[in-house]
C-alpha cells in the first residue's frame, strides 16, 4: 500500500447506523483519527486483530484519497483522486468503557490493521459518487449496504470541514461513515466488499 498520512473517520454519518447504537445523530461532521499504522491493504490473507480486548464490530465503509492540498473553494472532483473501501474494525466494549469516561476514542478505534483498506480506483466524479452503492458480506451473506445518498452529510461538506478545521493534503484518506447493520467479528470469519456489484477485496480474520 502506498504511504498515507493522515486516517480521518466520519462518526456517525448514516442516521439508522448512529440509531442502531444509541447515539444521537450529529448536527456538524464528527471527525476522529487513526493512526497510519492503523491502514493496512485489505487483502491480507490472514488479519491480526486483538483477541483480549473484548467485542470488536465491524463497520464498512467508502474511503478518498486525497491528491491535491486542500484550498477553499475546491470541489471533490478536484480535491479527490482515489476511491476504495475498508473496515473500521472498532473494540466496542472499549469504545463503550471510554465514552462513559468521557475519554478519547483512539484504544478503541486506533490498534494496529483497524482501517483495511482495498486498492484505490480513480475517484468516479461526483455523478459516481452518488449513484453506485457499496456492500459487506460476512461469511459470504450481506450484513452491511450504503448509499452515499443516505449520509447525513455529503462529500463536499465532509472535505471543506476537515479542510478548514485540521488541513487536508495529498496522501491523507478518509473513512466516511458507516451505514447501519455493523455487528461482531469472530476469528476465522472472512469478510468481502462489494462496489457497484463487483468484488473489490476480501480478508480473513486470523485465528
Amino acid at each position: 500500500m502506498s504511504a498515507i498520512q493522515n486516517v480521518y473517520c466520519v462518526g456517525r454519518n448514516y442516521r439508522l447506523h448512529a440509531e442502531e447504537l444509541g447515539n444521537e445523530v450529529p448536527s456538524s461532521p464528527m471527525i476522529f483519527l487513526k493512526p497510519s499504522h492503523a491502514a493496512v491493504s485489505f487483502n491480507n490473507d490472514a488479519l491480526v486483530l486483538p483477541a483480549d480486548k473484548g467485542e470488536i464490530h465491524y463497520e464498512a465503509e467508502l474511503v478518498v484519497r486525497i491528491g491535491r492540498d486542500y484550498e477553499p473553494g475546491l470541489s471533490a472532483e478536484q480535491l479527490v483522486d482515489g476511491l476504495a473501501l475498508g473496515i473500521d474494525f472498532t473494540l466496542r466494549d472499549v469504545q463503550s468503557v471510554l465514552k462513559q469516561k468521557g475519554h478519547p476514542w483512539t484504544a478503541a478505534k486506533g490498534f494496529k490493521n483497524s482501517a483495511p483498506v482495498t486498492s484505490f480506483i480513480p475517484f468516479p466524479g461526483t455523478e459516481g459518487w452518488l449513484n453506485n452503492e457499496f456492500a459487506l458480506l460476512k461469511n459470504g451473506e450481506q450484513v452491511q449496504l450504503g448509499r452515499t445518498t443516505n449520509m447525513i452529510f455529503s462529500l463536499e461538506t465532509i472535505l471543506t470541514h476537515i479542510g478548514e478545521n485540521y488541513g487536508l493534503s495529498a496522501g491523507d484518506i478518509i473513512f466516511t461513515g458507516t451505514p447501519e447493520g455493523v455487528g461482531p467479528v469472530a476469528a476465522g470469519d472472512t469478510f468481502e466488499l462489494i462496489y457497484a456489484g463487483e468484488s473489490v477485496g476480501t480478508c480473513q480474520i486470523a485465528q
